[in-house]
């Protein structure tokens, strides 16, 4: 079962975090939905987080993990929030169990393939040793020489715990991510169809969602509307959460 972080009462808002992210990066957004009077669950994906590490990783048991999660909460009608993978995680939720699903939230990411292109950010958390128990400082040190942007390295830092005393280690499971980074970019499925209101929301400094983009999507979410956050890459939620929090819960109310 995967893990979550439950806040608030009402209609059931789940919030699906990207690759290499967490529930925890959602957690001051998620208390702002709470305050709108959603119960909101913000989940640990397989293979991320607190939730359960296993080879099996692709969209379709991401999927499955989703449904099982609604079923042993009792979720019925629920809206979702997906960013970047989550965010595909949650169109395939959304066409493949159209009936247990309202509205639907895309952050930043498309219907379509996106070929691997997180090479350096894999790379910087593979030449992290933990077996020379690196502290905090050295371990940013270690990533930096091949992630130069400080605001990726401390989204990826936020996944760093003390496995024991003395002994840091990834929260995610680095190893499955390095045998099939390929399953990342897989594009929804041509038949897969979702008619319920469906906001696409990007950042204007993001090259994820193009305006040529637009066709294919409203070809799967015929009721598709889509809005930009100007001034931010693809962390839009993080880069500019007061736009993001805005923009959202009008289309979600």
């Amino acid at each position: 079962m995967l893990h979550s972080k439950i806040e608030g009462q009402g209609k059931p808002l789940l919030i699906l975090h990207g690759f290499l992210g967490m529930s925890d990066n959602w957690k001051t957004l998620g208390m702002q939905y709470a305050n709108l009077g959603f119960q909101v669950h913000m989940l640990d994906l397989r293979n991320h987080g607190r939730s359960f590490h296993s080879n099996e990783f692709n969209y379709q048991v991401m999927t499955n993990d989703v449904l099982e999660y609604c079923v042993e909460h009792n979720l019925e009608n629920v809206y979702i929030i997906g960013h970047s993978m989550g965010g595909k995680v949650a169109m395939l939720f959304s066409t493949t169990y159209p009936e247990k699903v309202d509205k639907l939230i895309v952050a930043d990411i498309g219907p379509k393939y996106y070929s691997p292109h997180h090479q350096d950010i894999l790379a910087g958390l593979n030449a992290v040793d933990f077996s020379k128990k690196p502290d905090r400082t050295q371990v940013d040190a270690i990533l930096k020489t091949h992630i130069p942007d400080f605001g990726t390295r401390q989204f990826l830092m936020k996944s760093l715990y003390w496995q024991e005393p003395g002994q840091l280690a990834f929260r995610f499971n680095l190893p499955v991510f390095n045998a099939q980074i390929e399953q990342i970019g897989t594009e929804l499925p041509s038949n897969a169809i979702f008619e319920k209101p469906t906001l696409f929301i990007r950042g204007g400094n993001s090259n994820y969602i193009k305006d040529e983009d637009f066709e294919t999507i409203v070809s799967h979410f015929p009721n598709a509307v889509f809005e930009t956050i100007p001034n931010v890459g693809h962390w839009l939620h993080a880069e500019n959460p007061t736009l993001f929090f805005e923009k959202t819960s009008v289309f979600l109310k």
